[in-house]
């Protein structure tokens, strides 16, 4: 039984549709929050809203505002933004296609798993999955879900496909303000070389097992330190390595890599088969 589908509606493909469900691919379950507490007895301490005219301010007087100038607002009711609120449309129309490496990492925002709704959806949803797959494209469209309205891509992943809601260009920083002091240079073969080589050396599969947060494990331990009366034992710091020149440290990580077996050649292992074949 798969877990509660956060959204149901409809993929759209020009006239091909069928039922889908989203399911949240990310959970914040198990991190360790920590509350704000009364330091003499240890109560847990409750916000107030603080008016420097009128002093505390109860909850139905509190309304929203934009300050469109220097301590100036305009106020938003709820009833303007009820005026602006879009209808859920229950369809993802997919409008557009793009290379896989187009689409930067840092626009993508909320994922979510996307499913089949039913066995009826089965064979169209196969259908577009396989045909994306093979494309090595990512679908483009759009999705409103709680009043609001998200521009999505949608990948394959495994047997169904992810669904990222896109950040807005406005919410971007462009790079280029960033990098602009970084200077252009030559740079040396042989220290590119070895760099590359340190590159290889570490190449292996992806692990996602090994996506641990550090921090929030050992903040877990210290609260069950804590609760069993125990003092945390904390961890030493590390010394600072002693800085270098680029090349002698390229020179000295290349020279630490464990050396390799040498491989076998063709002729040998031809003779060790037909000896094989002989026994």
């Amino acid at each position: 039984m798969p877990p509660r589908a956060t959204w149901k509606g409809q993929l759209k493909l020009s006239l091909v549709s069928f039922p889908i469900r989203l399911h949240n691919a990310i959970s914040s379950t198990n991190r360790v929050s920590l509350n704000q507490l009364h330091a003499q007895c240890h109560r847990r301490l409750k916000q107030q809203m603080i008016c420097p005219e009128h002093g505390a301010v109860e909850r139905s007087d509190i309304v929203k505002g934009y300050e469109f100038e220097k301590n100036n607002y305009v106020v938003i009711e709820d009833e303007d933004l009820d005026k602006i609120r879009l209808e859920s449309v229950k369809t993802i129309e997919l409008t557009q296609f793009i290379d896989a490496d187009e689409l930067q990492p840092i626009y993508l925002n909320t994922p979510y798993y996307v499913a089949p709704d039913g066995p009826v959806a089965e064979e169209a949803f196969r259908v577009i999955r396989e045909a994306l797959r093979r494309s090595h494209k990512i679908g483009i469209g759009k999705v409103v879900m709680s009043g609001r309205e998200y521009v999505v891509a949608l990948d394959v992943l495994d047997k169904g496909f992810v669904l990222n809601t896109l950040r807005s260009a406005a919410e971007v920083h462009k790079p280029a303000a960033y990098f602009e002091d970084i200077r252009d240079g030559e740079i040396a073969d042989d220290q590119l070389q070895l760099a590359q080589t340190l590159i290889d050396s570490k190449a292996a599969p992806l692990d996602e097992a090994k996506f641990v947060d550090r921090y929030q494990d050992a903040l877990l331990e210290l609260v069950k330190a804590k609760i069993a009366g125990a003092e945390p034992v904390a961890a030493p710091e590390e010394e600072a390595e002693k800085v270098i020149n680029l090349m002698d440290a390229l020179r000295q990580s290349v020279a630490s890599l464990p050396k390799k077996p040498p491989a076998k050649s063709v002729k040998q292992a031809k003779k060790k088969t037909a000896r094989a074949k002989r026994a």
